[in-house]
């Protein structure tokens, strides 16, 4: 049985997460700002060494941080705030608990880290590509001051790609696959949790949510997003790197017949 560690496990998908994993046998350790094991705020750089610090106390193995913490672009969301979270203290928790990580793969033959990004990546046109480039550059300053110009809806799929893109990127470099250790992400379209309630209050996004395509014809679940996530980082997936899973009833193939598009919206300067 392996240890994982799941932020935003308070509610929604990290919450469906921690119970399968538990439900499967494993140690999980919970990161919230409330009903945790541990306590604190990764919109801070304080709070995310805080964070770590925490997870640290509790065990000096880590086979898989699942990052699922993160703010919906809803009307009135500070848009700074969004990339701080959702971006930045999604990468900070994965990279301050990598020696743990490489411990548990050296010790078990594997280990990995599955982000949450977002299909609003490939199915929400025009959203806006500068604060994902400076994710990309890791520069938190430059991310934030970027996306305060732009509505959070439209940051939102910013700091969701910027997830996959680093993951995909970082992925496959010495310091993580060299070391046993599998970057992926899963891109979730609607679920039905709170932040997507919060979207549906939304006075002038929330009546989009009924026009959401779906090839199953309702919205998913917390546990089958969560399901997916075990997956990934489970054995079963050892030559799985790099990858984003879309997990939406069909929706970006609704979208895209084809091939996704939005994927690419680049020349993205890094």
């Amino acid at each position: 049985m392996k240890t994982y560690v799941v932020s935003g496990s308070a509610s929604g998908i990290g919450a469906a997460t921690a119970d399968l994993l538990r439900g499967q046998g494993h140690t999980v350790i919970t990161l919230d700002r409330h009903d945790a094991d541990v306590v604190a705020d990764l919109a801070t750089p304080q709070g995310r060494d805080a964070a770590v610090a925490g997870v640290r106390a509790l065990t000096d193995v880590v086979h898989g941080p699942v990052p699922a913490a993160g703010i919906g672009g809803s009307t009135g969301t500070d848009p700074s705030l969004v990339m701080s979270v959702n971006f930045f203290g999604a990468v900070a928790l994965a990279r301050g608990l990598q020696g743990e990580l490489a411990a548990a793969a050296d010790r078990d033959g594997g280990a990995g880290v599955v982000f949450l990004a977002s299909n609003s990546i490939t199915g929400m046109p025009g959203w806006t590509v500068g604060p994902a480039a400076a994710c990309l550059r890791e520069d938190e300053d430059e991310a934030r001051r970027l996306a305060s110009e732009v509505e959070a809806v439209m940051v939102y799929p910013a700091s969701k790609a910027a997830l996959a893109w680093w993951a995909r990127r970082e992925g496959i470099k010495p310091e993580w696959i060299g070391a046993g250790i599998r970057l992926n992400s899963v891109a979730p379209g609607k679920v039905t949790t709170a932040m997507t309630a919060e979207m549906a209050a939304d006075p002038v996004f929330g009546p989009l949510g009924d026009s959401y395509p779906t090839a199953i014809g309702r919205d998913g679940r917390p546990e089958e997003i969560a399901a997916p996530i075990a997956f990934l980082l489970s054995d079963a997936a050892s030559l799985i790197v790099g990858a984003c899973l879309f997990i939406d009833g069909g929706t970006d193939a609704i979208l895209h017949p084809i091939a996704p598009e939005g994927w690419e919206v680049g020349p993205v300067e890094v």
